[in-house]
């Protein structure tokens, strides 16, 4: 029985030395198979990180409004007689735009134009008498004031019936009328809306730390969603108080747009500052972050093989941002070549083959920088 036992126990140690030897030798056979395996190298696209001229710019957002714009009213109530004004037509400053009622004004006008007459014609007696001496300066004084107070009258009364006609006061583009033919109105009533659309404004704010880089007269082009072109004007005026809710300061800026803007609109604004040369940039799509910090992949010769080429992981100190494109201020070298696609495959130290025949990113270049 014992001896049965003890054969039992060897035979149990032979097998389970014999899988536990196996399995060692299995485990090291495996990694000397991969440590020794040839690594594939990735295919990638390259760009250069050289030194490129930069245009530094303050971006903002703003509304556009008509240089001059204003609803008219009428001054005076009474019933619509004329329209004289088709919605979108350009007017002339001093057109008729609208006509009230105005039958009672002009026949006051006509009463107070022949009192007047009458006024002139006993004033003019009174001279002729006085230079007689047949009639004393009392009289002639009388008559003079007479005279004058007659003047006035017609004067107020043109002035009554000026009150009936609605005039342009700029030239401009009038929109949509907003009474209708024989309606009654009160005075103050909006007729129409008349903006001057050649000449406008943008409106718009900056953060106070970008105060000091804008003055009066700096260019600034504007843009509007749908129109594929930028408005060129200047900056016309700065708000000499920052407002201490919000911390920006309220900017205008006139530009010259031909029609093509309309007042209300939302438009983007530039404001371009002293361009800068020497600046390494590369495409954005070359920077990858991470919890560790920003890096790209250079690509350099392998210490192991010189003719060969490898990636290698650099972390770098990014800056200004502009259309796709991205400041490096630190980590990269000029002439370096920077992986811009395919870096998603690559791991520190991999070989690569650069392969260009595809690849917008190596001809991006920035041309604008936002503050």
């Amino acid at each position: 029985m014992l001896k049965r036992l003890i054969i039992a126990v060897v035979l149990l140690t032979l097998v389970g030395g014999g899988l536990v030897g196996f399995n060692l030798f299995r485990d090291r056979m495996i990694a000397e198979f991969f440590e020794n395996m040839p690594v594939k190298p990735a295919t990638v696209s390259t760009v250069e990180a050289a030194p490129v001229p930069w245009q530094p710019t303050i971006a903002a957002i703003g509304t556009a409004n008509a240089s001059q714009g204003v609803n008219l009213s009428v001054e005076a109530g009474g019933i619509v007689r004329e329209i004289g004004f088709a919605p979108n037509e350009t007017v002339e400053a001093g057109e008729v735009l609208l006509r009230l009622d105005d039958t009672v004004q002009r026949a006051e006008l006509a009463a107070a134009e022949t009192e007047l007459e009458l006024e002139t014609a006993n004033l003019a007696r009174a001279r002729q008498l006085q230079e007689r001496g047949v009639t004393t300066s009392v009289s002639l004084e009388t008559s003079e004031a007479a005279a004058r107070a007659a003047q006035a009258q017609v004067a107020r009364a043109n002035a009554v019936l000026e009150q009936r006609r609605l005039v342009a006061p700029f030239d401009g583009t009038i929109g949509l009328p907003r009474v209708e033919l024989g309606q009654y109105i009160q005075p103050g009533t909006v007729v129409a809306t008349l903006q001057d659309i050649e000449t406008m404004r943008v409106d718009f704010s900056l953060p106070e730390q970008q105060l000091g880089a804008i003055a009066i007269g700096q260019p600034v082009h504007v843009r509007a969603d749908g129109i594929d072109r930028d408005f060129d004007g200047a900056i016309v005026g700065i708000d000499p108080r920052v407002d201490p809710a919000s911390r920006m300061v309220a900017v205008r800026g006139a530009i010259e747009t031909g029609g093509g803007l309309t007042p209300g609109q939302f438009v983007r604004i530039r404001i371009d500052l002293a361009a800068e040369d020497g600046i390494i940039a590369l495409p954005q799509t070359a920077v990858t972050t991470s919890l560790y910090g920003d890096y790209v992949y250079a690509v350099r010769p392998s210490q192991a093989d010189p003719e060969r080429l490898e990636a290698r992981q650099v972390f770098v100190e990014l800056g200004r941002r502009s259309g796709g494109m991205i400041e490096i201020l630190s980590g990269i070298a000029p002439g370096e070549a920077v992986v811009s696609a395919g870096q998603n495959r690559l791991s520190n130290g991999q070989p690569v083959v650069i392969d260009n025949t595809v690849n917008p990113a190596a001809e991006a270049r920035p041309l604008r920088a936002s503050l």
